[in-house]
């Protein structure tokens, strides 16, 4: 929360520019949370938040981040029934959180029969930036704000997986063919007219490219760059490798319906291997010590503020 003179003396555009946050750590409202069985993971996360915390106090007394309030807010999700928001972190579960809050805000009855293209192209959801100034500073002060995140490394390999290793109407015309065109040598004009079949490599050489042929995109963008944890007060710090205990106990604490659990399935290509810490070995294995950790550093932000051990 601002402090009193700031809400008074300032306009709240301004809150955001270059301001040093986050301010002093609220405690989450357990009011709802029932059952001793949830200590361990209510203890993970005031670690969580701590630690965040911590590293971002640090971090801004070095470098101050000027940012336009409405880009800020960008990735969130609004559920004004339960006051959450959620900010997207794509490839960390963001398609069954999404069912979830159409679950909580009354849209659907349940989270199993909603499709993954009525999740996100259905425009069910509103975006905190739909709203007006005031009323984006209300839910950011009132609302209990939760992220989830992922492993970088996982959660890259799991994008490139997903959007360049099945059929895709989008990412391959539109980035793989950029990709072939620029990163493969004497590439075929099968690969050059589909944009099909782009290798990890190559996907590797454009994520460090500082003059990528084409921009990039929320699946591998960086979730300092998606949901500013340092600037936003996230209430709730939630991560992929124990989505879904940390998930259920979020539910708990925003008193969500007691028979609403958070969904086990996968939300694509079900038959496929997971990203797990091995897969993600084997894709790195094609990659030079150099391109290893010139993705590391890439990601460098994301493995501090969370905590993530580095590859």
């Amino acid at each position: 929360r601002l402090p009193e003179q700031q809400k008074t003396s300032e306009s709240p555009l301004s809150w955001f520019r270059g301001v040093y946050l986050p301010p002093a750590l609220h405690p989450l409202n357990k009011t709802f949370v029932k059952g001793g069985e949830w200590q361990a993971i209510d203890s993970t996360q005031e670690k969580r938040r701590a630690f965040l915390q911590d590293f971002c106090r640090k971090y801004n007394s070095r470098k101050k981040l000027q940012t336009h309030l409405v880009h800020l807010v960008s990735r969130i999700y609004v559920e004004d029934k339960h006051k959450v928001l959620y900010c997207e972190v794509p490839k960390a579960g963001c398609s069954n959180w999404k069912r979830v809050l159409m679950v909580l805000s009354g849209l659907a009855p349940s989270a199993n029969n909603i499709s993954h293209d009525d999740v996100h192209y259905g425009k069910h959801l509103r975006k905190l930036d739909s709203y007006d100034l005031k009323g984006i500073y209300t839910r950011l002060n009132m609302y209990t704000k939760f992220i989830f995140v992922r492993d970088p490394m996982e959660r890259l390999v799991s994008a490139f997986r997903d959007k360049f290793e099945h059929p895709n109407s989008y990412y391959h015309p539109v980035f793989g063919k950029a990709i072939i065109k620029k990163y493969r040598h004497n590439a075929d004009e099968e690969a050059l007219k589909t944009g099909s079949g782009v290798k990890f490599k190559e996907f590797i050489e454009y994520l460090l490219d500082s003059h990528r042929p084409v921009g990039m995109d929320i699946h591998w963008e960086q979730v300092s760059k998606l949901c500013y944890p340092c600037l936003i007060n996230y209430d709730f710090i939630g991560k992929f490798e124990t989505l879904e205990e940390d998930a259920n106990y979020f539910l708990q604490l925003v008193g969500a319906p007691a028979n609403l659990k958070f969904p086990k399935f996968k939300d694509r290509h079900s038959s496929d291997e997971r990203t797990s810490t091995e897969v993600v070995r084997q894709y790195l294995k094609e990659l030079s010590k150099e391109e290893r950790q010139q993705t590391y550093d890439f990601y460098y932000l994301d493995y501090l503020m969370f905590n993530y051990t580095s590859p």
